[in-house]
């Protein structure tokens, strides 16, 4: 089979979309297949291939404010002459929204079926960075990519519900896998721990991008429980910010290879406060290293969390009841021990061989769609 995959990011960029392309192109990879990935980037930063598939890099600005995120700047016919050299079966949008709506297009014009991977909730973005008058063009676009796609695949039933709900069609649930032997709980160190806890302190964690949407600020309600010590993990725009609101906190910066599964592994809570999260990744690899998470009750962690088993949800924006569900934990280490271990227990069979066999099915779907599709327009008698 032959895959183009189009995205919004990718390397040098490291963040959930990135990463869920980067498993793809590797069980590709391992079967047989065909592929290559288009996406906006810095000609001198983004890799030319990445396990043997050839990265096209688009034109593109970085997003003011925010070096990490690039805007392309490709026409769509350019588009339509990569695809046409390629000559792909499938195409397989990845959070599409700026570049993928031009790919869409391009793939419409050509024929080629595509379908999408829902990822993230852009348009809600608007709303928290305070343009909430964009919120309803954000879904106008979505539709219109969207309507576009053979399917798409919204990665847990409350963004699939949400997806419905704005009027697109042809909605199903794809997951993602997680590497449960890199995020694993034998990974922990307690010289680390004990780095960050000098005193034996609890040691609660937040591991993510430090961004608005993210509301990583919501840690300052965990501020000042006995016997507890706040770690961050990761960079962006937020964090001098952050380490204002939170001078007691360990700020680690973002950590790469090794040093990432190592450090969750050697917290003891995990706390995920983001309130847009389609999936929420890093919910998913906490719970492989062995921690019970709480997070609010809202987006993809309703599905990844079953509370009082691996962890709590709590009402969204109800700072009191995150801090007494984290203060639970805290309290009660034999409570905590049973969920990190029923949390690790979850997440077995989830892996990124699992989910991509089945992320193929649905390639292979989208092909005989399309050929039934394209069998009518070329003979609508029949129609």
């Amino acid at each position: 089979m032959r895959v183009a995959i189009i995205s919004e990011s990718f390397l040098p960029q490291v963040n959930g979309v990135t990463n869920s392309i980067l498993r793809i192109l590797e069980y590709l990879r391992a079967h047989g297949h065909q592929a290559v990935v288009m996406a906006p980037g810095d000609p001198a930063a983004a890799p030319k291939e990445y396990a043997g598939f050839p990265v096209i890099t688009l034109s593109s600005v970085t997003w003011p404010g925010y070096q990490d995120v690039r805007v392309s700047t490709t026409p769509q016919w350019t588009l339509e002459r990569y695809l046409n050299e390629f000559a792909p079966d499938v195409v397989h949008f990845a959070s599409p929204f700026m570049i993928g709506y031009k790919g869409a297009l391009a793939a419409a014009t050509l024929g080629i079926p595509a379908i999408a991977i829902y990822q993230t909730d852009i348009p809600s973005y608007g709303t928290r960075y305070g343009f909430a008058h964009l919120e309803f063009y954000g879904w106008y676009r979505v539709r219109q990519i969207h309507s576009l796609m053979v399917a798409t695949y919204a990665p847990s039933t409350y963004s699939r519900d949400q997806l419905v709900r704005h009027g697109v069609p042809r909605v199903g649930i794809w997951g993602r896998g997680v590497d449960k032997v890199r995020f694993n709980p034998a990974k922990r160190s307690q010289a680390l721990h004990d780095s960050w806890a000098p005193n034996g302190e609890t040691v609660i964690g937040y591991m993510g991008r430090l961004a608005t949407e993210k509301r990583v600020e919501d840690m300052a309600a965990l501020d000042g429980i006995p016997g507890t010590r706040i770690v961050i993990v990761g960079h962006g725009p937020s964090r001098e910010a952050l380490e204002k609101a939170l001078p007691e906190a360990v700020f680690c910066g973002g950590l790469y290879g090794e040093e990432l599964p190592r450090a969750v592994a050697s917290m003891d809570i995990f706390c995920s406060t983001g309130e847009l999260e389609t999936f929420c990744q890093a919910v998913q690899e906490a719970k492989a290293s062995g921690l019970p998470v709480v997070s609010p009750r809202r987006g993809g962690p309703i599905d990844l969390i079953d509370p009082s088993r691996t962890g709590w949800l709590y009402e969204p924006g109800n700072m009191a009841e995150f801090r007494e569900r984290v203060t639970d934990l805290v309290g009660d280490p034999y409570k905590r021990a049973a969920m990190g271990r029923a949390a690790r227990a979850s997440i077995e069979d989830r892996t990124w061989e699992n989910l991509c066999d089945e992320l193929m099915e649905h390639y292979r779907e989208a092909i005989r769609l399309g050929s039934l599709s394209a069998a009518r327009h070329s003979n609508p008698a029949s129609a």
